[in-house]
């Protein structure tokens, strides 16, 4: 999986983001949900999406151009367009006529580790197709970053290689979030190593890590994952971060100290605030850090975004 450029790509121009933009219903309760009856939460309606959660945190770095392409339904498009532009996020949507708008329940135990358990209706965002996808989105773009979950559907795939396939041809790197250990699972391993043949950067959590490789330890898995991407970054959570190249552990960087409200959203805010920081010429173990810092702003609120007045 030897990608064709650096990982790293030459400072200046902006960020394509291609992904999943969805309506997140976040309902915050303690304890264990009482089956056949009530459970008491606070629940909050917010825009989400791991590829618009990543596209949002991206933007907060001063300076840093990000695009976002996804895909909506009708009944949302304004909404999520006017979010997107108030994060500072330049929204490239695509509006489905038959399909709604994705969402997700994300149900958060507002106990001590803040855990969420996420009930997902894809709706239009998983159905970007090759045919919403042009060479002229790569105009000025200098990394291109692919959200995992569009591995997890057959148009969406489709898009994936056309999108690869184009931003190889302009020498412009390509990194990719897995997104969710339990749709891996469902896709199988070979496929998506397959499938993310020529990428430059993959920032994996330590769950996908492990089930890439069938290693039981995340060093031990980020170290093979480098052995085929140049660059590997496995978000550890609580633990910090690890940075592999050419099969060796090449950092171990601390998280930040946080007081966690809610975790949806946090490898998100990793990967958005990791990105901008390579695209302004940072190197990855400083960028790294500075994921570990925008992971810990996260998880201090609800919601997978950065506060728009922050």
């Amino acid at each position: 999986m030897t990608g064709a450029s650096s990982p790293e790509g030459a400072p200046g121009g902006a960020l394509l983001v291609v992904g999943d933009v969805v309506t997140d219903v976040v309902a915050l309760h303690r304890g264990p949900l009482a089956s056949g009856t009530d459970t008491t939460a606070a629940i909050r309606t917010v825009p989400g999406g791991a590829g618009a959660n990543v596209a949002c945190w991206a933007a907060r770095r001063d300076g840093t151009e990000v695009r976002l392409l996804g895909k909506v339904g009708m009944d949302s498009a304004a909404w999520h367009e006017r979010e997107l532009a108030t994060s500072g996020v330049r929204p490239l949507l695509v509006i489905d006529p038959e399909a709604p708008t994705g969402t997700v329940v994300c149900l958060v135990d507002s106990g001590a580790s803040a855990e969420r358990t996420f009930l997902t209706d894809s709706g239009a965002a998983l159905r970007l197709a090759p045919d919403d996808w042009s060479e002229s989105l790569l105009d000025g773009v200098a990394r291109l970053h692919l959200s995992g979950y569009l591995f997890f559907s057959e148009p969406c795939r489709a898009l994936v290689a056309v999108a690869v396939e184009s931003a190889r041809a302009r020498g412009v790197p390509v990194s990719v979030d897995p997104a969710s250990a339990g749709f891996l699972t469902e896709l199988g391993v070979d496929r998506f190593l397959a499938l993310t043949e020529g990428v430059d950067v993959l920032l994996p959590s330590r769950d996908e890590a492990c089930l890439l490789t069938g290693l039981p330890d995340p060093a031990d898995a980020a170290a093979k994952l480098s052995r085929h991407v140049p660059l590997v970054v496995v978000k550890l959570g609580d633990a910090g971060a690890l940075v592999a190249r050419s099969g060796e552990i090449r950092a171990r960087v601390p998280a930040v100290p946080a007081a966690p409200v809610d975790t949806t959203g946090a490898g998100d805010a990793f990967t958005g605030a990791f990105l901008a920081a390579l695209l302004a010429g940072t190197g990855p173990e400083e960028a790294a850090a500075e994921g570990c810092r925008a992971g810990a702003r996260a998880v201090e609120q609800v919601g997978g975004r950065p506060p728009t007045n922050a």
